[in-house]
């Protein structure tokens, strides 16, 4: 799709389109959730991303994570290769759809005492939760990391891959810390709520990795860095 005709043009574009309308949404949605029920709603900072679905910006969090969930639907990347041992781009953005809608469907455990069936939805949640970073972590770590090309990579290549690995280990850090938050019992940390903070994390690096994939972000700070 490099040099190719006006359709393949179109294609990149739309490509391109995709990878930075998923990057910015990523990035935005914290931060909308957080000012949209402080300031419509009134309400101050929950303890989780997902504990704005029982706010008034429970709308917005469902729609938005519907809609990245139908952009990873419709990306399409790399085709399978001969080096992939894993899931292509078409599969792993089916799953990470899939997650992602699951995520929205199945609503958090609110505060109190609740029956049986609402704790299971809340356990789907956050399996679905998981999963989605899970796969998010997968675009970060291998799929962006690839190239087609069989010879050496591009310096300009590197550098994005370096960009792609620091964002995949930032999420892997953060799900870790937040899976061993939840064994251990409360303490004053929560007022500064570290699951919001933790998630919030993940989030942007995984809007940082498809925004740099998307183009929008690119290495020319660290030229700049090397010449000086």
């Amino acid at each position: 799709m490099e040099n190719g005709s006006g359709g393949a043009k179109a294609l990149l574009t739309h490509y391109l389109t995709l990878r930075r309308a998923i990057g910015v949404l990523g990035i935005l949605f914290p931060l909308l959730l957080w000012l949209g029920a402080l300031l419509v709603f009134r309400v101050g900072l929950q303890k989780s991303i997902s504990a704005y679905y029982h706010t008034g910006m429970g709308d917005v969090f469902v729609g938005t994570l519907c809609v990245i969930g139908f952009f990873l639907r419709a990306y399409r990347g790399y085709e399978r290769l001969e080096t992939d041992k894993w899931l292509t781009d078409n599969a792993a953005g089916n799953l990470a759809c899939v997650f992602a809608v699951g995520v929205a469907l199945f609503p958090p455990k609110p505060d109190g005492v609740v029956s049986l069936c609402v704790r299971i939805v809340g356990i789907v949640h956050w399996t679905f939760a998981g999963l989605f970073f899970l796969t998010l972590i997968y675009f970060s770590l291998y799929q962006f990391t690839k190239t087609k090309s069989k010879g050496k990579e591009s310096p300009r290549k590197r550098k994005r891959n370096w960009v792609y690995r620091v964002c995949g280990w930032t999420m892997f850090g953060c799900i870790v810390l937040i899976g061993i938050h939840a064994f251990f019992p409360k303490s004053f940390l929560e007022v500064l709520r570290p699951i919001f903070v933790l998630e919030t994390a993940a989030v942007v690096a995984f809007g940082v990795s498809w925004l740099t994939k998307g183009k929008v972000l690119r290495m020319n700070l660290f030229t700049r860095w090397k010449k000086i």
